[in-house]
């Protein structure tokens, strides 16, 4: 059974390397799939927080506006909506109907603006 510490240290070394991945995506120009592991990073970061200051038994959720309302973050209504919308490419890059309008969004300019690569 691993330590509060030891589970922070997972999921931000986890964090990390979706980050790296994030910006590899972003390089080979495949910036849908880059905006859908950078959601992973935030989600990944957002547990590690969790634990930091509730509990060890983290959510089994994606939303990042709910893991941040459930690690009791203080938010601006503009981080709230960012965490909402960067949620989407959870969505938007599962599920076929949604991945096709998706991909039409997501230019060069379009990631550098959400996740700041």
């Amino acid at each position: 059974m691993m330590t509060k510490k030891e589970l922070i240290k997972h999921w931000v070394k986890l964090s990390d390397a979706n980050y790296k991945s994030m910006l590899n995506m972003f390089k080979s120009k495949e910036y849908m799939w880059s905006l859908f592991v950078g959601h992973l990073a935030l989600e990944k970061l957002l547990k590690a927080y969790y634990i930091k200051v509730k509990d060890k038994n983290v959510p089994y959720i994606h939303d990042l506006h709910k893991l941040a309302v459930a690690s009791d973050l203080e938010l601006t209504e503009d981080q709230k909506d960012s965490l909402q919308y960067i949620t989407l490419f959870n969505i938007e890059t599962r599920y076929e109907d949604y991945k096709r309008e998706f991909y039409k969004k997501c230019t060069k300019d379009f990631p550098k603006i959400i996740l700041i690569v």
